[in-house]
């Protein structure tokens, strides 16, 4: 059995779900959040946050098992001019409520890590 994947017993069978999957369902969650201008990867490079595709938006989330539910990191770049507080605020409330839709287990926390502030143009 893959380490790292999500575990569910059922009566005729088990379902596992990678974390990379978990990662893609947040990602997309967030960056449908109003003042979200995209994912950041993880780490910063030279102080600069880096954007991520669409097709990689998971590399932009950390997810965790603990005690059974899921501890979820997220790291995004968001619009300058917004209140980042408020945006913080919406994008754990919009990924708790998508993850926990999709995948049926718990999520104890989400935490935001805002990486950048961009303008309009994608450049600040």
């Amino acid at each position: 059995m893959p380490t790292g994947t999500l575990r569910s017993a059922r009566e005729k069978g088990r379902i596992e779900v990678f974390p990379a999957v978990v990662g893609a369902i947040a990602g997309h969650a967030a960056i449908e959040c109003y003042g979200v201008m995209g994912m950041a990867a993880r780490g910063l490079r030279d102080g600069v946050a880096t954007l991520l595709r669409r097709e990689n938006l998971h590399r932009g989330v950390d997810v965790r098992d603990v005690d059974g539910q899921l501890a979820i990191d997220i790291y995004v770049v968001v619009q300058y001019g917004v209140r980042i507080t408020e945006v913080a605020h919406n994008l754990k409330s919009a990924v708790r409520f998508e993850v926990e839709r999709s995948t049926g287990v718990p999520v104890a926390e989400v935490n935001v890590f805002v990486q950048g502030v961009h303008g309009d143009n994608g450049k600040l």
